[in-house]
């Protein structure tokens, strides 16, 4: 039986327990809970782990950040962005923001945004296209780039389940123009309950997100513009202060995990696709295969939580489906009518990897 507990988050905890304790208690001891040393120790060491010239503000959630990652550009009503319809969590940030959301399909090459159709929907109002770096495959930002060469667009990361990936060596977060990452508990690197963070090059538009995370103050009870409360608190900046250092070794074990489910399952299923020259981060593992509802419920039977990201494309949503024609994205409809999420986490041991396997292998072949 592999364990239930969602992505391995009760082992992951075990692991490290007493240290985690002891960062608690350090917090607890201090008396600062809310934007104290902790978070701005922690946003110092993650700017630095995705590169030179960074800076990394912290916010409340993922959602948030991709919400002040457009704000602090001003985008807002009016203008349009355009998002992959396959990632589900992303458009509810910029909704957030104010600005239009435009859906785009994705492509079979990687699962993430397809660049000629991110080109296709390009209009004047067009001021950003978020480029989800999905599953941990990163997003083509080259091509990104090509098709808004000259234009006043800017590309956000979403980097939420990215931790760890790049393109010939460049991490992602290092690759657009701004970025937004979340620290929800199951992410490569997780906190013990919500968190995120927005990363940049300019300290203007790093200034501009610790203003709007804090109703828009430049000092305290001055707000110069309507923002939020959107703060990483001291105790979760203290958890990740922990994880950080051990993230590359976990991803490395993850992708080793892919690694043994590629040489298991490759001539059974489609496994996940892997760009030339792009490192897949593993956040996680879907494989495609027809009978997609059936071989979950298989599987689930036989003691293996598996599961599907996502049943249900962002246009097909009701919150955005008024918005948008369905006949417009074949291959994000098809994805999510065949991939299935296999267990994918770095605290997995290899016996548990081999029964994966062969419960899979069962499966599809109707053993």
């Amino acid at each position: 039986m592999i364990p239930m507990s969602p992505a391995g988050l009760k082992e992951a905890a075990a692991a490290h327990r007493e240290e985690l304790l002891a960062a608690i208690t350090r917090v607890v001891d201090s008396g600062w809970y809310v934007l104290g040393p902790e978070v701005e120790a922690f946003e110092a060491e993650f700017a630095a782990w995705i590169g030179p010239d960074q800076h990394a503000v912290g916010v409340a959630t993922g959602t948030d950040a991709l919400e002040l990652a457009l704000r602090a550009y001003d985008i807002g009503p009016g203008d349009e962005v355009i998002v992959p319809t396959n990632a589900l969590p992303t458009p509810y940030g910029v909704a957030a923001s104010g600005a239009t959301v435009v859906f785009v399909d994705v492509r079979e090459a990687d699962y993430n945004i397809d660049p000629e159709r991110a080109a296709e929907a390009l209009t004047d109002r067009t001021r950003a296209i978020v480029a989800v770096h999905l599953y941990g495959h990163p997003a083509d930002i080259p091509a990104l780039r090509a098709i808004t060469a000259g234009r006043d667009i800017v590309i956000v990361e979403d980097c939420a389940q990215a931790h760890g990936a790049a393109i010939d060596g460049t991490p992602v977060g290092a690759l657009g123009d701004i970025a937004a990452w979340s620290f929800y508990p199951t992410k490569n690197l997780g906190a013990l309950g919500d968190g995120g963070a927005v990363t940049t090059t300019s300290s203007d538009i790093a200034a501009r997100v610790r203003s709007l995370r804090m109703y828009g103050e430049t000092q305290r009870y001055n707000s110069v513009e309507v923002g939020t409360n959107s703060r990483l608190d001291e105790l979760q900046a203290a958890v990740l202060r922990l994880k950080l250092p051990l993230l590359m070794h976990q991803v490395e074990r993850r992708q080793a995990i892919a690694a043994a489910y590629d040489d298991g399952l490759r001539d059974l299923v489609r496994v996940p696709p892997v760009r030339t020259g792009y490192t897949h981060a593993r956040h996680l593992y879907p494989v495609g295969l027809d009978g997609r509802d059936a071989a979950l419920r298989e599987l689930q039977e036989r003691g293996i939580p598996a599961g599907v990201h996502y049943p249900r494309c962002a246009h097909q949503q009701p919150a955005f489906a008024p918005a948008t024609s369905a006949d417009t994205f074949p291959v994000a409809e098809s994805l999510s009518h065949r991939l299935l999420s296999l267990p994918m986490h770095p605290h997995l041991t290899d016996a548990q990897v081999e029964a994966v396997i062969a419960a899979m292998a069962e499966v599809a072949t109707g053993a």
